[in-house]
């Protein structure tokens, strides 16, 4: 079962305790469990020896990084953009792997008073939620997601999966600068125009990035520098 501590954990790093986000510690916290590993430590993490592939960018996932030690930071966790709300771990080196799904709308019906989901669509689905309704909402939702530590393997869809392909680790690449802003760019992302390097922001590029609906592949950078603080 998780652990207070790590709820505390998972609350200063995602700003409050909901459902979703005690369901990633504790889908973690069995994955881990069946493959008799441990949390990421510094070996794991600096080798990226033990990865984490979450299928979902909502409340879960941060769930998943505080208890796995796999970040996107550490290059340890990937996302892969399927929509669903589930996890598969695994450890470099060995072809077996757990995954763990969770039927959101099997948990709702089961766990979810009537109240917390008409006020979680007011709320967060329909944005024209009071501040009295959201204090209340954050009420509601840290004690059903303090009842999710406790929840059952049962109600969990827990696979066993083989590794037929590892995916690559972090490789390293040399910086390039811009020609116009000057700032220090991946070598893969640098655009060339007429023979001169440029980043994708000067460039004037559309770039893939991870936003609320899953991975765009056109998300235009929405500000522009309109004053430098320092030099």
């Amino acid at each position: 079962m998780v652990s207070r501590e790590l709820i505390e954990k998972a609350r200063e790093f995602h700003g409050h305790i909901c459902p979703f986000v005690v369901l990633g510690l504790r889908a973690t916290e069995i994955a881990l469990n069946k493959l008799g590993i441990k949390k990421a430590g510094v070996a794991e993490t600096i080798r990226e020896d033990i990865v984490a592939i979450v299928e979902v960018n909502n409340c879960f996932a941060d769930g998943v990084q505080i208890a796995s030690g796999c970040t996107l930071g550490n290059n340890s966790l990937i996302y892969a953009d399927t929509g669903k709300n589930a996890l598969t771990v695994f450890r470099r080196g060995s072809n077996k792997g757990i995954r763990i799904y969770i039927d959101s709308e099997r948990l709702r019906e089961k766990h979810f008073p009537k109240e917390a989901l008409e006020l979680f669509r007011k709320v967060v689905t329909e944005k024209r939620g009071t501040d009295e309704e959201v204090v209340k909402l954050n009420r509601i939702w840290e004690e059903i997601g303090l009842k999710m530590a406790e929840l059952p393997e049962e109600d969990f869809v827990i696979q066993v999966v083989e590794v037929v392909e590892e995916p690559e680790r972090a490789p390293i690449f040399e910086s390039i600068r811009c020609s116009k802003c000057g700032e220090l760019v991946m070598a893969p992302k640098i655009v060339y125009i007429d023979g001169k390097p440029y980043c994708s922001t000067c460039a004037g590029r559309e770039v893939p990035a991870v936003i609320g609906r899953g991975i765009s592949t056109a998300f235009r950078i929405p500000y522009k520098v309109v004053k430098q603080l320092n030099t």
